[in-house]
């Protein structure tokens, strides 16, 4: 089995990392390092670069905790980075070298987020075959409520009458580049009374990242008479529409103005994308299902995916060493 050279990424790394993630076949905006590092405050980077000679053939979007590594807890998914031109036999070796790497620098354990498989350009799951192979534990699993877009997908009656409703109601939709009416007015105190949480980005991230990103980040608002009742944030993709962020005033909910944007949202504006992911509707690690929120985003037509996350010895990296027959 092939061995590669794997190394830290370094800030000198800037522009080859990007130009990699440009042309991988698994990788989306997520992973360039303008969005990686809009919270380096939060992380400990650790990176990895994968290469053959001088040749960059995978990378590993991480962060350090102690003697573990995460890929990546500030990034929705992640795992190993790379193009077509590796197939499952590279992976594995590829994935070997990573763990070695890992185990030599006195990392015991590496938590890998697995990116779902709707957000790859071609099928890419090598990973989730070598995960398996060296034994790794899976620790939670959420789940995606997805709208597959090349198919017929059926409201349900109560949805058909909200969305009437909204029609009705005169509601005015319209996308925004600024993002604090929503923020200040719907985001924020909904999190707060109903989750006691705060948006995973502030105010002044997700107009920073929106600046840097202006294609795949777009805010969508609802409207009544001038004054904001509901809105989403979407992360697009090449293949996806994900909804960041979903949220409108409890009292004028029953109105239908959030189920008129979503209709909207999927038949008109994100009609051309293959998936429109509503995102995860879990709690306690996967363990717990909001099956209020779940239903809603069913009644759309969307249906399961899951999202798995793993925890793997990085000593078991010998486990490779007989696979390839």
């Amino acid at each position: 089995m092939k061995n590669y050279y794997v190394k830290q990424y370094q800030k000198i790394d800037y522009s080859d990392w990007n130009s990699f993630i440009g042309q991988a076949k698994n990788a989306t905006f997520l992973f360039h390092r303008d969005f990686m590092e809009y919270h380096q405050d939060r992380f400990e980077d650790y990176s990895l670069i994968v290469l053959d000679g001088e040749k960059w053939v995978a990378v590993l979007p991480a962060n350090r905790v102690g003697n573990e590594i995460f890929s990546h807890q500030g990034l929705t998914y992640g795992g190993l980075i790379y193009n077509e031109k590796h197939k499952l036999a590279s992976v594995i070796a590829i994935f070997k070298s990573v763990l070695s790497f890992l185990n030599d620098n006195s990392i015991e354990k590496l938590q890998v987020k697995l990116m779902p498989s709707i957000y790859h350009q071609k099928p890419a799951e090598e990973l989730n075959y070598a995960l398996f192979l060296v034994g790794a534990q899976l620790i939670r699993r959420d789940t995606l409520a997805v709208l597959d877009l090349s198919q017929e997908n059926n409201l349900s009656k109560l949805r058909k009458r909200s969305i009437q409703r909204g029609i009705s109601n005169d509601f005015t939709i319209r996308e925004v580049d600024d993002f604090e009416d929503f923020w200040n007015e719907i985001l924020i105190p909904n999190l707060a009374q109903k989750h006691q949480a705060k948006p995973v980005h502030s105010l002044e991230e997700i107009i920073k990242l929106k600046a840097l990103f202006p294609k795949n980040i777009r805010q969508f608002n609802v409207y009544e008479n001038g004054i904001i009742v509901a809105g989403t944030t979407i992360f697009g993709t090449s293949t996806v529409a994900h909804c960041q962020y979903i949220s409108g005033k409890e009292d004028k909910n029953e109105l239908g103005g959030l189920d008129y944007l979503f209709q909207q949202l999927i038949s008109e504006t994100f009609k051309n994308k293959c998936f429109f992911d509503f995102g995860i509707s879990n709690e306690n690690q996967g363990r717990k299902l909001n099956n209020g929120l779940s239903y809603w985003k069913e009644s759309f037509g969307a249906s399961t995916i899951v999202q798995d996350f793993y925890e793997v010895e990085t000593s078991n990296y010998g486990l490779l060493d007989t696979v390839l027959l």
